[in-house]
């Protein structure tokens, strides 16, 4: 009989042995490439797991909200799917995406302007399959991206794993200093990547202004290099007026432009989009047939006969409603926070961002208010430069009951009077 064992070294795993036979343990370290070997788990996702415990308020959070899941909908839509097309939803598809689904996701595209004549449409399990996928087919090991500092740690992970090298410019409140990001452009001549969050930045909360956002795209222009446009949150504007994307004004073929379901529909359905021009999306196929082959095809034939049966623009005042409502009492809550404490006021998305004053210990504060049962997320996960320090971090509204927010943010209030008054 083989017996396995897990291998500890300080504490932490580190490998698996087996003796056939005898059953002793041997030892044995495993060469892991280099991609993956200074890779870090995400620290939201350990923050997360250390604060399973449903007493803690999950501020660290960022899934959308329980009641913005159309449950039972998607229960009918599913039902109907596998009693009258089963094998369609349970046999492989082609890689670029169920073609009704691509029909009617290019046409909501269209709607918003974002379409020009050179682009093809590619459907990805998730937008941050999309934004790997660009990495991959763009990317030399120790090429630049850069990115806003600070940035999602999703995507700053995805770019690590491919050894490229990372560049933060730092945010104003209406988006990146165009300023330094064109110094980075000069320092990085090899620059393959500009990646931007342009509406309600995961974590900032920031919205990148329409000046700004041509002033980015005139840069990538001259210096030629490709803008990575994610706007998971873009649907989700609860305040002021929609700024028109980067990729509207794309008639040089430079934008590739990365959508979801993922925060109007489900999260779990994995299904995402990317829309570049043909010869990028082109390759983005064959890189995601060496992965997963295809995306999810019930997911996919779900999120088309979502979009074929709802009134989309209702469902999103809907979801708008629900985070306007907890947007709202978050803030309320924060502004008794003493004045030191600033924070963003976001007019969308899932994110508030929080920032100590000077010389403040914020990891020490996100360590006191995890304690207090609070668990918020530290700024630092969202570097591009791991060591790089931090005075802030970030606070999720969407997740959390209305209750708990109230609570919460008066839990980390007390303790901010605390230390800061």
């Amino acid at each position: 009989m083989i017996k396995w064992y897990i291998l500890y070294n300080n504490g932490e795993p580190h490998g698996i042995a087996h003796s056939p036979q005898t059953g002793r343990m041997t030892s044995m370290e495993y060469p892991f490439s280099n991609r993956i070997a200074d890779m870090k788990p995400s620290a939201i996702r350990e923050i997360l797991k250390n604060s399973s415990n449903p007493a803690i308020i999950p501020f660290a959070a960022g899934n959308p909200a329980p009641e913005a899941f159309p449950v039972e909908q998607i229960r009918r839509i599913s039902d109907t799917i596998l009693a009258g097309n089963p094998l369609a939803a349970l046999q492989y598809s082609v890689t670029d995406g169920v073609p009704a689904l691509k029909i009617r996701v290019r046409a909501m595209l269209e709607e918003d302007g974002l379409v020009q004549f050179s682009d093809d449409l590619l459907i990805t399990s998730g937008a941050q399959q999309a934004i790997e996928l660009a990495c991959k087919v763009l990317c030399n090991e120790g090429d630049t991206v850069i990115a806003e500092e600070p940035s999602f740690i999703g995507s700053l992970n995805s770019f690590r794993s491919f050894r490229a090298h990372l560049v933060g410019v730092p945010m104003e409140e209406d988006g990146m200093e165009i300023a330094k990001l064109e110094q980075a452009l000069k320092e990085n001549p090899n620059t393959k990547l500009i990646y931007i969050i342009p509406n309600f930045q995961n974590p900032s909360g920031r919205t990148t202004s329409f000046e700004k956002r041509q002033a980015v795209y005139e840069l990538a222009k001259r210096y030629g290099v490709c803008i990575l446009e994610d706007n998971p949150y873009g649907k989700l504007r609860f305040a002021g007026e929609d700024i028109p994307s980067i990729k509207s004004f794309d008639t040089d073929g430079i934008v590739i432009y990365c959508g979801t379901f993922s925060k109007i529909l489900s999260p779990g359905l994995r299904v995402g989009y990317a829309l570049a021009p043909a010869p990028i999306i082109s390759k983005m196929i064959v890189a995601k047939q060496c992965g997963d082959v295809h995306t999810t095809a019930l997911s996919q034939m779900i999120c088309e006969r979502f979009l074929v049966e709802t009134d989309m623009h209702a469902h999103y005042d809907m979801l708008r409603a629900i985070y306007r409502r907890k947007s709202g009492l978050m803030l309320k809550g924060m502004e008794a926070w003493p004045e030191t404490v600033r924070f963003t006021r976001p007019e969308g998305g899932l994110f508030i961002w929080c920032t100590l004053p000077e010389g403040a210990d914020m990891l020490a504060f996100v360590k006191k208010a995890l304690a207090k049962g609070v668990a918020v997320v530290p700024g630092i996960a969202f570097n591009t430069d791991e060591s790089a320090p931090s005075q802030s971090f970030r606070c999720n509204f969407s997740t959390p009951s209305d209750e708990a927010i109230v609570r919460g943010t008066d839990i980390l209030g007390i303790l901010l009077q605390e230390e800061f008054r």
